[in-house]
């Protein structure tokens, strides 16, 4: 992998920290308890807590993907940076641009 590449894959990670930050914000404010003194329809209140356990997971989902983009920038400067954890294979470029914390590549990933 070239100097150009690394600092390209660079800034698409450091872009993808920033945006899931923001929904880690986001999803935070989403998944505050639900006040029982509300005065909403039981209907409601059901929909409101099926609705918080969906955001607490895509909550903890994107925790998982922070810290995956923290582990992969970093590891940028490593000789190993952009090899399959399992087979050793180079990852492609386009993958790491698409998914900079992933370590497998698509075969291995499956």
């Amino acid at each position: 992998m070239n100097p150009q590449e690394r600092k390209e894959i660079e800034k698409k990670i450091l872009e993808e920290i920033q945006k899931t930050e923001a929904a880690i914000v986001h999803y935070k404010d989403l998944t505050k308890p639900i006040a029982p003194e509300n005065s909403i329809g039981r209907v409601s209140r059901m929909d409101a807590i099926n609705n918080k356990s969906v955001n607490e997971a895509a909550l903890r989902q994107a925790e998982n993907k922070l810290k995956g983009l923290k582990i992969a920038l970093s590891n940028i400067d490593d000789s190993g940076f952009g090899q399959c954890a399992r087979c050793q294979n180079p990852i492609p470029l386009g993958r790491i641009l698409l998914l900079p914390h992933s370590r497998f590549c698509v075969n291995c990933a499956r």
